[in-house]
């Protein structure tokens, strides 16, 4: 089975602005630490995986995913980008495409629903999925083949290691996120549910429509307090619900690609030339050019 990478850039264009000197500058003296660190990322990954086939996928906007019509606080915590750091997202993308990857991004649609239906529909192909994220949620997406990779932390996941690092299996994540919320993304799940107890109640219950269709279950598992969790369960229903919906991927994205969009032939020395990149950059991505294209 082929295998195509897919790569959630936002979490690695941060990990790159706040990880490398704001003193570096691009070849015009503007801003280009996240540039350079998100980068030098994307060339290494190249030169060290070699893929026959990979994407990018973005984040466009903060306030504008159909997560956020659902919940209007989806998300509202979160902080608009530094100025210095809005100024270097569009420079990434061009970067990733003069790098010859396919890039996807959407108004209406985050990065993670970009590379779940990019995964689904390649998956018919007869690919199975590299999810290059530091973002667990994506465990949701994986099938047997599947695996989530974070290379800052040089972890390889499959479902056995998704179920070891979260007590539950993939396919129950977003059930997960629905009990037990989640902070990072403002998702409220059932108040006073913590990981543990989600799990426990997912052990049990498959997912939330067994849960909810036998809620006399809890009160059987042995778990302390477990009236009160049923309590919580039965008075904040409709919340669980909602917090399913958010944390759940969307794998029909209005998405508009040929397979074939997604195979990587090497880096284009023209298109990084004219980018203007810091010259350490410049010179780590040009070794990615074709040797017939530096010959021409």
């Amino acid at each position: 089975m082929s295998r195509l990478y897919l790569i959630d850039a936002s979490c690695f264009i941060f990990r790159a602005y706040y990880s490398v000197s704001d003193q570096v500058r691009d070849a015009r003296g503007e801003p280009a630490n996240a540039l350079l660190g998100f980068g030098l990322f994307l060339c290494e990954l190249l030169e060290r995986r070699n893929p026959g086939h990979i994407a990018v996928a973005f984040d466009e906007s903060l306030r504008s995913s159909f997560r956020n019509t659902l919940y209007p606080d989806y998300k509202a915590h979160r902080p608009e980008a530094p100025s210095d750091l809005a100024s270097q997202f569009r420079r990434c993308r061009d970067f990733a495409a003069a790098l010859g990857l396919a890039h996807f991004g959407s108004v209406t649609h985050e990065a993670d629903d970009l590379i779940g239906t990019l995964a689904t529909r390649m998956r018919d192909k007869g690919f199975s999925a590299v999810y290059v994220s530091a973002d667990k949620d994506l465990a949701q997406l994986m099938g047997e083949d599947d695996r989530l990779w974070d290379p800052s932390r040089r972890r390889w996941l499959d479902g056995a290691g998704v179920y070891a690092q979260m007590g539950v299996h993939p396919r129950q994540v977003a059930d997960f996120l629905g009990l037990a919320g989640d902070a990072v993304d403002n998702i409220p799940g059932v108040p006073g549910i913590g990981t543990k107890t989600a799990a426990r109640l997912l052990a049990h219950c498959d997912n939330l429509e067994a849960l909810y269709s036998e809620l006399g279950v809890v009160t059987r598992m042995g778990l302390r307090g477990a009236m009160r969790v049923r309590r919580l369960l039965e008075e904040h229903e409709e919340q669980a619900w909602l917090s399913r919906e958010l944390a759940t991927i969307d794998c029909e994205a209005p998405l508009s690609f040929a397979p074939t969009e997604l195979a990587w032939r090497g880096a284009c020395a023209e298109a990084l030339e004219a980018l203007e990149l810091p010259p350490i950059l410049l010179r780590r991505a040009m070794r990615l050019v074709p040797v017939y294209d530096l010959e021409a």
